[in-house]
This record gives C-alpha cells, sequence and structure tokens, in this order.
C-alpha cells in the first residue's frame, strides 16, 4: 500500500479517486444489452448468459425441486449462523417501522402520511468468485416486512447451471417469490423490461461490478428505480496510537478479498501506527486463500498520515467512505462529526465483517462517493410514502381565501374556481 504523508488539500481529489471505470467506458456495452433484451426478451439472456457465463440452460427459473436439494445440502451450523443473522436483521429492520405521522394543520384540515410497500422488487445478488448469501439476507428480509407481494431474486449460474446453496436456502428462509439464474447485465435488463421468465419489477436492489451499476442507473430511464449505484466494496478507517494494528490490517483486508477493484484506505495521526499497519497487511495478506484478489486491491489502496484529528475528519467527509470504521480516543469528534459515510463501525472490537453478517445493520451501501447523497439500505428502502388530506367545511372557509390568492397570483385560474365555486355554496 502507498504511504502518504500530509497530502496537501488541493490533492486530496486526486488521492481520493476511486480504481473504477468511468461510465463512459462500459455504457456502450450496457446499452447494447438493454436494448437486445427489451427485443428479444429470453432468448436474449439466454445468448448473454452462455457469452458471460459460459454455460447453457434449458430454464433460468429455479425449481422447486432444486431448493429442496439446495437446502438438504446446507451445512447444519452454518443454517444456525444463518438464522442467528436472520433474526438480527429482522430485529433492526422491524425497530425501523413507523406508525402513521398526523396532523390538524388548521381547524378543519387534517394531513397525514402512511408508508405503503412497494409492490414488486427484483434482488440482485452477486455470485462469481464469492457467492454472497448474505446480501439474501440484507434484501429479502427488509422486502418481507415491508409487505412486498412479489420478490424475484436473480443471481448468476454457475459453470455447472446452478445457483449457490447458501443462496437459495437463504432465499427460501427469507420468503422470496421468484428465483432466476440470471446474472449481470441481463439480469438488470430482464427486471427492467420483464420477460417470459422474468416479471418486471418497480424498483431493483443490489450490489454488483460496475457493469451491474451502470445497468442499474440505466434501468431509471425506463421508469425502474434503483436503490442506490452500489459499485464495488470500500473501506476507510480512522485510526491512532489507540487502535491494534493487527485489527486494523485485518479490516482492512477483510474489504480488499471482496474484489480486485476494491479499495481500502487507512488515515491516521500515528505514523508508529501506520507502519505496523503495513507490516501486518504483509503478514496476514500471505495466508489469504483469496490472496491474488485482495493484492491487487491493495495496489489500489493507501496509508494516509495527517497531523490532526480535524484534518483527518475533513479528508474523511470528502471521501464519503462506504464503510467507516473509528478506532481513536477522539472517536466522539468522528461520530459527531461525519457527514459522508453509509455505515460507522466504532472501536477496536467492532470489525466491519459484524455489519457484513450479523450484527443487523444493512449492508447494502452506497459506494464511490454516493453516500454523499444516498444512504444505505433500510425498511423505508421498500416502501412509498403517501400522503393524505380530508378537509372539513369550516376547513375550506378557513384556508380557501389564501388558496385563490395564490392560484390567482400565479395566473392559475381554474386552480382558483375550484376553491371559489364551493365557498360560493357555503356562504
Amino acid at each position: 500500500m502507498k504511504i502518504i504523508e500530509n497530502p496537501s488539500q488541493e490533492a486530496w481529489p486526486e488521492l481520493l479517486k476511486r480504481p473504477t471505470q468511468t461510465v463512459d467506458d462500459i455504457e456502450q456495452i450496457v446499452t447494447e444489452v438493454f436494448n437486445d433484451v427489451r427485443q428479444n426478451g429470453d432468448k436474449a439472456i439466454a445468448n448473454y448468459t452462455l457469452k458471460f457465463d459460459k454455460v447453457s440452460m434449458k430454464s433460468q427459473l429455479v425449481s422447486s425441486d432444486e431448493i429442496a436439494q439446495a437446502i438438504k445440502q446446507v451445512n447444519p451450523e452454518l443454517k444456525t449462523a444463518i438464522q442467528v443473522a436472520k433474526t438480527n436483521i429482522e430485529k433492526f429492520h422491524r425497530a425501523q417501522k413507523t406508525s402513521k405521522v398526523e396532523v390538524e394543520t388548521t381547524k378543519g384540515v387534517s394531513c397525514w402520511q402512511e408508508k405503503r410497500p412497494i409492490e414488486s422488487v427484483g434482488l440482485y445478488i452477486p455470485g462469481g468468485t464469492a457467492p454472497l448469501f448474505s446480501t439474501v439476507l440484507m434484501l429479502a428480509i427488509p422486502a418481507q416486512i415491508a409487505g412486498c407481494k412479489q420478490i424475484i431474486l436473480c443471481s448468476p449460474p454457475n459453470a455447472e447451471g446452478k445457483i449457490a446453496n447458501e443462496i437459495l436456502y437463504a432465499a427460501h428462509l427469507c420468503g422470496v417469490s421468484k428465483i432466476l439464474k440470471v446474472g449481470g447485465i441481463q439480469a438488470i435488463a430482464g427486471l427492467t423490461f420483464g420477460t417470459a421468465s422474468i416479471p418486471k419489477v418497480n424498483k431493483v436492489f443490489g450490489p454488483g461490478n460496475q457493469f451491474v451499476t451502470v445497468a442499474k442507473q440505466l434501468a431509471t430511464k425506463y421508469g425502474v428505480a434503483i436503490d442506490m449505484p452500489a459499485g464495488p466494496s470500500e473501506l476507510l478507517v480512522m485510526a491512532d496510537d489507540s487502535a491494534n494494528a493487527s485489527y486494523v490490517a485485518s479490516d482492512l483486508l477483510s474489504q480488499a478479498e471482496h474484489g480486485s477493484d476494491s479499495q481500502v484506505i487507512l488515515v491516521s495521526t500515528s505514523k508508529q501506527l501506520i507502519s505496523k499497519v503495513s507490516e501486518e497487511i504483509n503478514k496476514q495478506l500471505d495466508v489469504l486463500p483469496r490472496k491474488a484478489i485482495a493484492e491487487k486491491a491493495i495496489h489500489n489502496s493507501k496509508l494516509i498520515y495527517v497531523e490532526s484529528d480535524e484534518l483527518a475528519l475533513e479528508l474523511i467527509n470528502a471521501y464519503g467512505p462506504e464503510h467507516f470504521i473509528i478506532c481513536s480516543k477522539n472517536e466522539s469528534l468522528f461520530i459527531d462529526g461525519v457527514c459522508n459515510a453509509g455505515s460507522v463501525f466504532i472501536g477496536n472490537y467492532t470489525p466491519e465483517s459484524a455489519g457484513d453478517y450479523a450484527s443487523g445493520t444493512n449492508h447494502t451501501l452506497p459506494t464511490n462517493g454516493f453516500s454523499k447523497a444516498y444512504s444505505g439500505v433500510n425498511l423505508d428502502s421498500f416502501t412509498k410514502s403517501i400522503t393524505f388530506q380530508k378537509i372539513s367545511k369550516q376547513g375550506l372557509v378557513n384556508i380557501g381565501n389564501t388558496i385563490e390568492l395564490m392560484a390567482e397570483a400565479e395566473g392559475l385560474q381554474a386552480h382558483k374556481n375550484a376553491v371559489t365555486i364551493r365557498l360560493n355554496d357555503l356562504k
């Protein structure tokens, strides 16, 4: 990892760049796949599955028999672990339910807001080198709690034309309506337009590579909402002399092993800690099964020394990390001062892995600086807020003249008339 000491603020934009391709580099490919799926449906999807996943299948739909077989194959201890994680995730997301908000704004004018579930949602679950069954829990559980009627899951097939047993088990456990062996751009396109096999959905959720991220953004042009632009994983750790170097190194590597385009950053006010963390990374990296992937991510990553906590906080907010770990004697400064982060982990005994799996918070989070404007997935992500109002005769008398004056000032006579004819009847 590159060690950078006291970078000037003018250098921050270049220093904090993500190791990702620009949208322009891959948008043409995504657009071509979308147009093909829109015109040719399942046939196009089968062709892209053969091209990208190197597998030909008779059906994209996962059968009930396949699910039953998968459930039998999952290790009982892992089933118990998944159940524990499910319980914690449910607790945290159920706690996010809000009651109806109601107020009488003027006597006789009652306004209220209620949440309604999004009827049909699509969940994208990455497969590839690490089938993320934990993401099934993070997306399907809040969808189920919110009351979404249709929960469609897409995940890329492996070389045998199957989805990982653990993904199928978690999907079954969380009430997924339909599971399809489709990945990549073609999965997002299928969920956007609908095909004979894949239902069209109202909103698409889930992380993915840069192609999936751009595909989700393109889906919004066709009236499909998305959770956020969630691309390659990233982590920033703020640590001082109170931190444990081996813990910090393990956290950095835990994100580096996600993919070669992941990025991890350490910001520290201690040169000694930076040196220790660098040594620990090299030591721990050697024994990782995914060493080759982590090494590439580490190449894109940085160890940054700054002279003060205040400067560190400013740099962190400029970066807007997906995951942010605080290991500092001055933790309250960072807790109170962080504006831009997807999820925050506090103290030496709060590894980012806890949020990835079982603490209860959601791990589907904004990357690439989007935490400056987007929230991570939560219960509200699967609902819409609808406002209601009811006005009595006296209520209309109370606010009628206000409406008339404002409508007339905007030159909207029909708006004014809609009130005036009612007020005339009440005289």
